[in-house]
């Protein structure tokens, strides 16, 4: 799915992996003088950030139908063959927040 027309990047929904509230960190995209982000990707990343917001159930459900026809083996192979596995990735993740 494009950005903005592809202007602002492209989210790839078979890259997706699975994270729960203690695998994620904040980041603050308001702090004027944060020497640690350019000032031009800190643009980038707030502008993205805007748009993801305003289509979050465009998002949603797309990343749904995409999970759920994997998992249902209904994907189309070729599609199939360029996504993660979800659930040995969503397995992992429990076992990463077990051990932690």
């Amino acid at each position: 799915m494009k950005i903005d027309s592809g202007k602002l990047g492209a989210i790839n929904f078979n890259n997706m992996i699975p994270v729960t509230d203690n695998n994620i960190i904040l980041i603050d995209l308001s702090q004027k003088n944060n020497s640690q982000i350019d000032e031009k990707y800190l643009n980038l990343l707030r502008t993205q950030l805007y748009w993801l917001n305003r289509y979050v159930d465009t998002i949603y459900n797309r990343s749904k139908k995409l999970y759920d026809k994997y998992v249902n083996g209904t994907l189309n192979a070729n599609i199939a063959k360029r996504c993660c596995n979800f659930p040995l990735l969503e397995e992992k993740c429990k076992e990463y927040n077990r051990k932690k």
